[in-house]
């Protein structure tokens, strides 16, 4: 018996295949020609297609072309090859897109889990437009020479090997480096196998969320605060307080732990994010006291403790008592350089049996070359050297910024930020409005943040810019501050 040939249907016809050289291969175009007729009904479920011969003779190409083409699609499951020929295969196909003349008549459900529709943008991230942008180091002054002996280091010691995963909570050598730095520079409390590297001090903050608390549990975060923590919270599907920050930090009352109490708690103690508070230590202690009353457990992101510019150091609240609840997240974005990607999340020694194997599996490993040249970096001295210069740098650079701001703004203001970190916060009256004069200032690029942007539940008082001095030379303030002062006063709302 013999079958009547198929005749090559119009849809693979309409119009030639391009032959330039520099075109596709032809089996791919022929390919996704024919792949495109099943997907849009052109070619039905059922139908047969025309043998190779007929088509290459209608398509004036080589016959071994639309072989090729037939054994992908029958590969990939869109036709499906039998004794008659080559059939094309039941699919289910997504409904066509309405026509973008015409709007839908209802809106369409969210593609996205809910929870994450509650996370709100940020500033815009333009690389270019750095000026004044808060929480970005001095990247000219990094010491890129020496990094690179390390670097070369780790690769000559590391060799083939180090291409692996390597161990998923770290390389040993990094994380006994950190444990060692910490227990001296911060007075952190831990032993290398408490410590657990992270891409940045985001990932730490997504893995207390993801470990230690359930949907619906509620989460304190301090407002105005760092935006990281709400987005890491969000994704956690926990019930967010915001929690106001006065002068001396945190103010949490006995009310608040009364009818809210929290189940994870994110705090900057020693320069509180944007606002610059220091929590006292009378806080510290009753914060620790009352969670281990209540089984919550507080996030300490040690936000800025590096650079100090007036005064000692103060110390961590991890190490202020023993087996305090406290997980101690860290990172080298502004220490070292952001796009480093290394951070890390000092867990308390009591969770460490029951994280083990969560954290093996959910975490892989990577950056190892980064790693062991980090760990290298450390323990030769290169790191402590790196961060003296830069605190002499940014101590300058804030007196220089104070020094402009006292000069060149002509309106009321407060500063505040204390002397610490990359970034001065100036509170504004309520009449000038900081997400105007920041969308302003960005048009002479120049990138303030808004306060208003940094509080959940934002008050009068919130209102103002937080200016970054760590990549700004201290030479441009006076101009800078002279062009901000002229926007603040052009956005005043009369």
């Amino acid at each position: 018996m013999t079958t009547s040939p198929v005749l090559v249907p119009q849809v693979l016809l309409e119009a030639p295949l391009n032959k330039e050289h520099d075109a596709a291969p032809m089996q791919r175009q022929l390919y996704r020609r024919i792949k495109e007729a099943i997907l849009d009904g052109g070619l039905m479920a059922g139908s047969r297609l025309p043998g190779s011969r007929a088509l290459a003779e209608a398509l004036s190409i080589s016959r071994n072309t639309v072989t090729a083409a037939y054994e992908l699609l029958a590969a990939e499951g869109y036709v499906q090859p039998d004794r008659q020929g080559t059939r094309v295969a039941a699919l289910s196909r997504p409904p066509r897109s309405p026509s973008p003349r015409k709007a839908p008549d209802a809106p369409s459900a969210p593609l996205i889990a809910q929870r994450l529709t509650r996370i709100q943008p940020s500033a815009p991230r333009n690389d270019a437009c750095a000026i004044l942008r808060p929480g970005t180091p001095a990247l000219s002054h990094f010491p890129l020479a020496a990094w690179r002996r390390a670097l070369d280091h780790a690769i000559q010691r590391g060799g083939s090997a180090a291409l692996g995963y390597g161990d998923p909570l770290g390389e040993p050598a990094l994380r006994t480096a950190i444990a060692r730095h910490l227990g001296m520079a911060r007075g952190v409390r831990c032993e290398p196998a408490q410590v657990i590297i992270t891409e940045g001090a985001q990932e730490a903050l997504l893995l207390c969320a993801r470990l230690l608390s359930n949907p619906g549990d509620t989460g304190w975060i301090e407002d105005p605060g760092y935006r990281g923590a709400k987005a890491a919270m969000h994704a956690g599907d926990l019930r967010i307080v915001p929690m106001r920050v006065d002068a001396e930090g945190l103010a949490a009352t006995a009310e608040d732990w009364t009818s809210r109490p929290p189940r994870l708690i994110y705090t900057t103690p020693s320069h509180q994010y944007p606002a610059g508070a220091v929590l006292t230590v009378a806080r510290r202690l009753d914060l620790i006291a009352q969670a281990r009353r209540h089984h919550a457990w507080i996030i300490e992101d040690d936000y800025d403790s590096e650079f100090r510019h007036a005064g000692e150091s103060i110390g961590a609240m991890q190490g202020l008592v023993e087996q305090a609840p406290v997980l101690y997240v860290g990172t080298f974005s502004k220490t070292m350089f952001p796009s480093l990607r290394l951070g890390f999340l000092v867990l308390p020694a009591q969770l460490l049996a029951g994280l083990q194997t969560p954290l093996e599996e959910m975490l892989r490993g990577g950056h190892r070359y980064e790693q062991l040249a980090l760990a290298e970096f450390i323990e030769s001295g290169q790191f402590s050297r790196h961060l003296g210069r830069m605190r002499r740098l940014y101590r300058d650079r804030q007196q220089a910024l104070r020094d402009a701001l006292g000069r060149q703004l002509r309106v009321p203001h407060a500063i505040e930020g204390g002397y610490c970190g990359l970034h001065l916060t100036v509170r504004l009256p309520a009449c000038y409005p900081d997400r105007k004069i920041a969308e302003a200032a960005r048009c002479y690029g120049i990138a303030p943040s808004p306060l208003s942007g940094f509080a959940l539940q934002p008050m009068p008082e919130d209102n103002g810019l937080v200016l970054g001095y760590g990549n700004t030379a201290a030479e441009l303030f006076e101009p800078l501050v002279k062009r901000l002062s002229l926007l603040i006063r052009a956005a005043e709302i009369s």
